[in-house]
């Protein structure tokens, strides 16, 4: 019985498992972005996630805890200093899964995983969204006549009604009244 056991497994053993995902977060940590399946991805968030928790605190204790897990030094120096200083203010969800187009040889669900703060376009488009400003008004905020009298009202030119007569029209009453 599997009670308790709510972990994926992915299909590996415990220590191809734990060597995968270390490759794979030291890829992520290196590259700030790597393209896998969404089963894999999920794991390596839960996986990868608390290391770069303890990155934001710089000790031995925790360099080596974290190189315990990524046994590679380049991802470690990476972490522990250009990603570390951007995350320094979130607290937690450094990674985004976005979903790709199945993968065509085995159907498998892709997808794309990044760092959050590492997304140049799209930290350049919540940036220009942020400086729109709402136009319209909230229910409770009442316009004063200050702010009326200062928006100028563009007057539209009435449509006059002009009753043309054709005199086609005047002659044959005219005749028929005669």
């Amino acid at each position: 019985m599997r009670h308790g056991k709510k972990f994926n497994h992915l299909g590996r053993t415990a220590p191809h498992r734990a060597a995968m995902l270390s490759n794979m977060a030291s890829s992520l940590i290196l590259h700030k972005r790597i393209e896998t399946t969404a089963a894999k991805a999920k794991e390596l968030r839960k996986y990868v996630e608390p290391l770069i928790t303890k990155s934001k605190d710089d000790n031995t204790h925790n360099r080596r805890i974290v190189f315990s897990y990524l046994q590679n030094k380049e991802s470690v120096k990476e972490l522990f200093g250009i990603v570390s200083e951007k995350v320094a203010s979130r607290p937690g969800g450094y990674t985004r899964i976005i979903k790709l187009a199945n993968r065509l040889g085995d159907n498998a669900e892709m997808c794309l995983m990044e760092l959050v703060d590492f997304n140049e376009t799209l930290l350049a488009a919540t940036a220009e969204k942020a400086v729109k400003t709402r136009r319209g008004r909230r229910s409770g905020a009442k316009k004063t006549e200050d702010t009326i009298e200062a928006a100028p009202v563009a007057e539209v030119p009435s449509a006059e009604v002009v009753e043309d007569e054709t005199p086609a029209a005047e002659t044959s009453e005219e005749k028929t009244e005669e």
